[in-house]
């Protein structure tokens, strides 16, 4: 396979709700991907509010012939309360996607506390069943936690086949998200890797100031997110990257470097390296827009439009009306917030969510006052 693989979290949408896709753009970009020669394509029970399974059968599945791609997808392992569910929910996903079986399945979001629920719970013997049964070709679980957990589920769970980490070149060293010493872990263990958020939620496509101007410096007419897709596909334990394309453009790009892909040379291995210390500098919260903390959340605060506008302030010192109001419009607030905990425990950024809200609050207390 190629290493491009097609996420589909952050798909087209014709208006502003994630459950609104955009079938018939969605369905060209697929076309596209697949005649360059391209196949795996990667969804989860949450994506789109409950609906980004079923884009995926809408405008893959039904589309194209089983055999021409590759799907993978995720238990919402979240969601389990009961051993019995695993099996609920896969029969739905199946229906959903439109398929009698899927290429690649995993445990979706691991960390410490939902792996002491799937363990009680069972979660990875249903995932050896599904295995044997046939019912999926490869195994795996994808991982936001620490090196120290991670080695711990392959030593106990040595039957997986692969994990997914978020790897990218700003994470690559980080103590929290720790990428590299993740990455490591798992070529330890002899599992290949499948890579999200190497854009980091996007925040890689388009990078301020100085940081920009280090990878514009290297010539020609590459795009800032192809470093980034090219820095984790240069892996060389990474077999899939993949890229949550939520236009043409973006799909066009990504395919135009990637058909023929080529790995970093050590002249754009030290720019990356340079923006990467440059960013570290300057960005106050490292939020890759996941959402997952909003899934969580019991106020519907939308904490990662809060993040960015926060974010944007610490880089470029100002914010506008306009994007406040569309952060806070049908959401709760940022002062709204109860501090239960509940967006940290589900967050795979570890990211001190109340401490930032309360800090984004006060620093906008007249535009929280102004959409009261």
């Amino acid at each position: 396979m190629k290493k491009l693989g097609f996420g589909t979290m952050r798909l087209p949408q014709k208006g502003s709700a994630p459950e609104e896709i955009d079938y018939e753009l969605v369905s060209e970009m697929v076309d596209l991907f697949l005649a360059r020669g391209f196949s795996y394509f990667d969804t989860a029970y949450p994506y789109h509010g409950g609906m980004s399974e079923i884009a995926v059968r809408e405008c893959l599945t039904r589309r194209h012939s089983r055999d021409s791609f590759v799907l993978a997808d995720k238990m919402p392992i979240m969601k389990i309360r009961d051993g019995a569910e695993y099996e609920q929910i896969f029969e739905e996903q199946l229906e959903k996607c439109g398929v009698s079986c899927f290429d690649y399945y995993l445990l979706h979001n691991m960390g410490l506390e939902r792996y002491d629920d799937t363990v009680k719970f069972g979660g990875f013997e249903f995932l050896a069943r599904v295995k044997e049964q046939k019912m999926a070709r490869k195994i795996g679980f994808s991982f936001h936690d620490s090196p120290e957990l991670l080695e711990k589920i392959l030593k106990a769970y040595p039957f997986v086949d692969f994990v997914q980490l978020q790897i990218n070149y700003l994470d690559w060293e980080s103590p929290v998200i720790a990428s590299g010493k993740n990455y490591e872990i798992c070529k330890k263990y002899g599992k290949p890797v499948v890579v999200m958020e190497p854009v980091k939620g996007g925040k890689l496509a388009s990078l301020p100031g100085e940081a920009g101007q280090k990878l514009e410096a290297l010539g020609g007419k590459a795009s800032q997110a192809s470093y980034a897709v090219r820095f984790a596909a240069s892996l060389d334990n990474v077999f899939m990257v993949l890229s949550g394309m939520s236009n043409l453009e973006q799909l066009q790009d990504n395919i135009s470097y990637m058909q023929d892909f080529q790995p970093l040379n050590d002249l754009e291995i030290e720019a990356v390296k340079e923006a990467s210390r440059i960013l570290k500098d300057s960005c106050e919260i490292p939020c890759t827009a996941c959402k997952y903390c909003c899934e969580a959340c019991p106020l519907n605060i939308n904490i990662p439009a809060y993040f960015g506008l926060y974010n944007q302030y610490k880089t470029v010192g100002n914010l506008t009306d306009m994007y406040y109001e569309r952060a806070v419009k049908g959401h709760g607030k940022a002062r709204d917030c109860i501090r239960c905990g509940r967006c940290e425990r589900n967050c795979p950024q570890h990211i001190e969510i109340r401490k930032y809200l309360s800090e984004f609050a006060s620093l906008y207390k007249a535009q929280e006052e102004k959409f009261s």
